[in-house]
């Protein structure tokens, strides 16, 4: 059993899943279900894994049916964070037909990309446990679904970078336009004092020195080559954490790992991780 993995607030979690239970019934609602399906009729289903993988968002997804139906009930067979093979059930949903019938897509999404999420970042956490490295995700994520896919993320066994834009400082390439690390790293610390963690990106070697030097708490090193990534190893020695990115695949994050880096952070496993195929099959 996997220890749970704290999810994002319930405010948020409802404010999502209205969002996507709107899209899919406007205001007509479900007409197909309501013209052949009749109004009493109660029914039990059960959410089941096609594919082998890491499971994410199960109880976020089941709450679709709760908002639909207050009286719909539900019962999770395994938690996130737990891997499953083929043929799992992973939960039972019973009730009035209509609402699970009209909820059933929504709950399938939600559960299915996350949990597609876990899977890939279990893999890819799998493949350097043997190294100090971290995965993490980036901002990479579909508009609105943030909260969702970042938890996802640590389900899977992963980290999560900032948030947003609003709780961590990030200074990139564009922000130094016109301007050397040290002055923009000292007029962000101006800014925002030393409770908000600062990382500068670098893409060579020789910069690393002026961001150690400024004072920072993390330096991206993007696109390097390992050679790259061993000797930004060796010249920080541990004065700040060091963060690899840039096309970094399950291929190469072995080699990214082994060369001593803190974090390795990967934007596909949130904008293009494949969904684990899960489904609702009816009780006949």
């Amino acid at each position: 059993m996997t220890a749970r993995i704290v999810p994002p607030p319930r405010h948020v979690i409802d404010s999502l899943l209205r969002a996507a239970l709107a899209e899919d019934l406007s205001t007509a609602g479900d007409i197909t279900t309501d013209a052949v399906v009749p109004a009493d009729a109660v029914t039990a289903a059960t959410v089941v894994a096609r594919a082998d993988g890491v499971v994410a968002g199960l109880d976020m997804g089941l709450r679709t049916f709760a908002l639909l139906d207050e009286a719909i009930t539900t019962k999770v067979g395994v938690h996130d964070g737990d891997f499953v093979t083929a043929g799992t059930a992973l939960a039972r949903v019973s009730g009035r037909s209509r609402p699970i019938l009209a909820a059933e897509r929504t709950c399938l999404n939600v559960v299915g990309h996350l949990s597609g999420i876990a899977t890939a970042t279990r893999e890819v956490a799998g493949l350097i446990s043997h190294t100090r490295a971290t995965v993490v995700d980036t901002r990479k994520t579909t508009p609105g679904l943030r909260a969702f896919e970042k938890y996802a993320v640590r389900a899977g066994g992963g980290a999560n970078h900032r948030f947003g834009l609003f709780d961590a400082v990030l200074i990139k390439d564009n922000h130094l336009v016109g301007r050397g690390i040290g002055a923009t790293v000292k007029a962000a610390t101006a800014a925002v004092g030393h409770a908000v963690k600062i990382e500068v990106e670098v893409e060579d070697v020789s910069q690393l020195e002026e961001a150690i030097s400024a004072g920072v708490d993390a330096v991206l090193l993007d696109n390097m080559t390992p050679a790259q990534l061993r000797e930004a190893v060796e010249i920080c020695a541990g004065r700040c954490l060091l963060e690899a990115s840039g096309g970094i695949t399950p291929e190469t994050i072995v080699a990214v790992a082994e060369t001593g880096v803190d974090l390795i952070s990967l934007g596909w496993l949130t904008h293009s991780a494949p969904r684990l195929d899960v489904a609702l099959d009816f009780d006949p």
